[in-house]
């Protein structure tokens, strides 16, 4: 195999890319960036003897986890990719317990609304008022326990109230 560039490493160390460069297949000469990472944090010799000492099938995997430990450990010099991990972490976290939040606001809101289908839907009587039919809700239906926590679209002009309640019956 004639090679006709050399590798970004042996671009950036300097020395003739041979046709058996173990760098060769994982720094190709266009990402002089990834191998420039990879050295200052690990050294050549030790890149390439580690590379060597891995089956051919696991290099370009092992390669791959060298550059992302790399650039992890440029960012972060005291954490590198731990850090990045720890930030994940903390941030499922908080998104599960939004999620937790959310779920409970939505039964929540589904508990409410089945108390109002239930309220709408029971036995009501028929008054007439203004020429209308409408219904009259009764006490033992009606889910709030104070008259002041009744909120303001129940307190609508097409509700009869029954003029037996009062707030000390609650």
């Amino acid at each position: 195999m004639v090679v006709l560039s050399p590798c970004a490493a042996c671009k950036i160390l300097r020395r003739r890319c041979v046709d058996e460069c173990v760098l060769a297949p994982y720094f190709p000469p266009t990402e002089p960036l990834k191998f420039a990472a990879v050295h200052r944090i690990f050294g050549a010799s030790n890149v390439i003897k580690f590379l060597q000492e891995l089956p051919g099938n696991q290099r370009a995997d092992a390669t791959s986890s060298l550059v992302y430990e790399a650039n992890a450990r440029i960012r972060d010099p005291v954490y590198g990719c731990t850090g990045s991990i720890f930030q994940l972490q903390n941030q499922v976290s908080e998104l599960q317990a939004q999620l937790a939040l959310a779920k409970a606001e939505v039964h929540k809101m589904q508990a409410q609304n089945a108390n109002l289908l239930a309220l709408i839907c029971t036995e009501t009587s028929q008054v007439q008022v203004e020429g209308r039919e409408v219904p009259v809700l009764r006490q033992d239906h009606f889910p709030f326990t104070d008259l002041n926590s009744i909120p303001h679209n129940y307190k609508s002009s097409n509700i009869v109230w029954d003029s037996s309640w009062t707030s000390s019956s609650f």
